[in-house]
């Protein structure tokens, strides 16, 4: 796990005490690993290395299968989600009107991978298939707000919006 762009953990005592009794409860069922990790998500909200590295610590599983199973998983996040969470079509019919450049033009302006967050935590970017507005290609949204027909030069004024 690399450790560039990473938004600082800051995980609290309530939720490191909710993830025990999650564990303790599930530990000794049979298939235990999936149901905890997706709980420890839904606690944190993502899973840092610092979660995994509980979860290890306290079922006696390798950190290298945690991470594993996070990483083959998409419902598994590795980063939190930022204050505003971009998502770029990369359907097929997006795809072609150009959103790939858009999703590389977004990384490069934010400084981050698809599926990270910004180191401020305000944004967050990740690839979805088809949002079913096809006739708007190429497009993303922002925290559900839909942004069509658009070009890498689009890409400045709308973040500015959001500043």
């Amino acid at each position: 796990m690399g450790t560039a762009n990473r938004v600082p953990f800051n995980g609290t005592k309530e939720q490191k005490a909710q993830l025990m009794e999650i564990i303790a409860e599930l530990k000794d069922t049979k298939g235990a690993l999936m149901p905890i990790m997706q709980q420890a998500q839904d606690i944190y909200g993502y899973l840092p290395y610092e979660v995994q590295k509980m979860i290890s610590d306290e079922m006696g599983i390798p950190l290298e299968k945690i991470y594993g199973v996070a990483t083959f998983y998409s419902m598994f996040s590795l980063y939190p989600k930022g204050k505003y969470q971009i998502s770029v079509c990369l359907g097929t019919a997006c795809y072609v009107k150009g959103s790939g450049d858009i999703y590389e033009k977004l990384q490069e302006k934010l400084g981050i991978e698809g599926g990270q967050c910004t180191a401020d935590g305000k944004f967050s970017l990740d690839a979805c298939r088809c949002v079913g507005a096809c006739g708007l290609a190429p497009v993303m949204m922002i925290n559900g707000e839909v942004y069509g027909r658009l070009t890498t030069d689009d890409i400045d004024g709308i973040l500015a919006k959001y500043n």
